[in-house]
């Protein structure tokens, strides 16, 4: 009989669906302005508002307010523990599809 219990509690921060999909495409670059994330993540304005205002207040990702000309310009980052706690939730991850048959 196979166990299909999680082997350990996902982050919940980082499991919501929007916000995982913002701290997957953070994993993948140095930083990522408003529009880069909102093409990448295909996420509403409010809804890719809310996760990164989230994020910023667990101190997953840093945000950036500046001005490229005369336009403002939104972009993110991970900060050091955004990237410790998104390698340590795919590695759980990793080993609940291993536990369950996944690949």
């Amino acid at each position: 009989m196979t166990d299909y219990s999680l082997p350990t509690k996902f982050d919940r921060m980082i499991h919501n669906p929007s916000r995982l999909a913002i701290m997957a495409v953070l994993a993948g670059c140095e930083s990522a302005d408003f529009t880069f994330l909102e093409q990448e993540t295909e996420l509403n304005k409010g809804t890719l508002s809310k996760g990164l205002t989230a994020l910023e207040e667990a101190g997953y990702i840093e945000i950036k307010k500046r001005f490229k000309g005369k336009f403002p310009n939104t972009s993110a980052s991970l900060t050091a523990a955004g990237r410790k706690a998104f390698k340590s939730y795919r590695r759980q991850y990793q080993a609940f599809l291993k536990s369950v048959g996944g690949s």
